[in-house]
């Protein structure tokens, strides 16, 4: 059985990395999540505040969630009027 070793964002190419004690990587391109699952720039937030302040549970979401719903239920959308 794989156990996680880190969790970390880098910078240098936009992904928050996971590392596993048999050498294994996964790499999720943020930007590319972004771009799916974000309609607006309050769910883009929600997501860069989990991507810099939270990585494991951001990928946690990412992996084994449904990061749509998620943003739907977090995040207040106010269209100016």
């Amino acid at each position: 059985m794989k156990h996680l070793i880190s969790c970390a964002y880098n910078f240098d190419n936009c992904c928050v990395e996971l590392k596993f004690n048999d050498g294994s990587m996964i790499a999720i391109d943020t930007i590319a999540v972004e771009n799916e699952v974000a309609d607006n720039m309050y769910q883009r937030s929600e997501l860069d505040y989990l991507i810099y302040n939270a990585p494991l549970e951001y990928a946690d979401l990412i992996l084994n969630g449904d990061p749509e719903a998620y943003l739907k239920a977090v995040t207040e959308y106010k269209p100016l009027d």
